[in-house]
């Protein structure tokens, strides 16, 4: 399961100051002007012309946000999903693997449940009909899990580590992807695969004017056969602001839709409300304005 290597945390509550995204090789999707403002009462969904973004950390870092408010007055959770692909695994894909679930999607769908897909720009390669049906759908909202999921530090979870000096590139090579496959507006959140960082990585990513995203619920939907289990762990961890991640391929999270159909009412039922990572995120930034 995707666990933080050398975390550096940085407080979500890192102040409301606009950032500028930085073009990297020419326009980007995630080349509008950012800002870390949110309008309207904390108990409804942050609807603005541009999406919230932290103010960079100490010394300039990329603003890391890892949940939201916890004492809102109102319990909101985010259900997050990661669509990994890697460039190696295109000729497991042309052999029949499916690194997506389109299950899953058309069960968001009919629960109406707001979420956040973090994609590879390789998945949205090699599935960009259904890349531009998330990104235009506004149920949902796409942002960057780089471009072919590899490491941005060492030693993270057994995948290969990009060197330092391509991050930027391999962020905006992503983008690039998205635009491509049609989807319009992706959101300037990055999410490192496997969930590991360090100073050196936010410090590369900081040009890119990204917030990087990370999650305080792990699903554990990789490689597990009991939705039962994966709904579980959620529910039992899950507080008011959480970030729940869990993934959106098939064959390496094969029970994670079943594991939705159970986590969806009983946290309505608890009283929760769903939201997408845009929200919190501008929750988050709000509570310094």
């Amino acid at each position: 399961m995707i666990v933080p290597v050398r975390s550096v945390r940085v407080l979500c509550a890192l102040g409301a100051l606009g950032v500028a995204l930085t073009a990297c090789g020419g326009p980007r999707a995630s080349s509008r002007v950012v800002t870390a403002t949110a309008t309207g009462a904390a108990q409804r969904p942050v609807v603005a012309s541009r999406p919230p973004t932290l103010a960079p950390g100490p010394a300039g870092l990329a603003p890391v946000f890892e949940h939201g408010p916890r004492n809102r007055g109102e319990k909101t959770v985010a259900l997050t999903f990661d669509a990994d692909m890697t460039e190696e695994q295109g000729a497991r894909a042309a052999e029949g693997e499916r690194f997506d679930n389109p299950r899953l999607i058309a069960t968001l769908r009919r629960l109406e449940v707001p979420a956040t897909v973090f994609m590879t720009g390789r998945w949205a390669e090699e599935y960009p009909i259904q890349a531009r049906s998330i990104g235009q759908d506004p149920l949902f909202e796409v942002a960057n899990h780089s471009y072919g999921h590899q490491a941005f530090t060492a030693d993270c979870q057994g995948l290969p580590a990009l060197d330092t000096g391509r991050i930027a590139a391999d962020v905006e090579r992503a983008y690039t992807a998205f635009r491509e496959a049609g989807v319009a507006d992706p959101m300037p959140y990055f999410r490192f695969p496997g969930g590991c960082y360090d100073r050196r990585a936010l410090r590369a990513l900081s040009s890119s004017g990204v917030t990087a995203v990370q999650w305080d619920v792990a699903g554990g939907d990789t490689a597990a056969t009991d939705p039962a289990v994966v709904a579980r762990d959620v529910l039992e961890r899950v507080r008011p602001g959480s970030v729940v991640v869990m993934h959106c391929v098939r064959s390496a999270a094969p029970v994670t839709e079943q594991a939705v159909r159970m986590i969806v009412p009983a946290l309505r039922e608890r009283g929760f409300r769903l939201v997408k990572v845009s929200e919190l995120v501008g929750a988050a930034a709000a509570t310094t304005s």
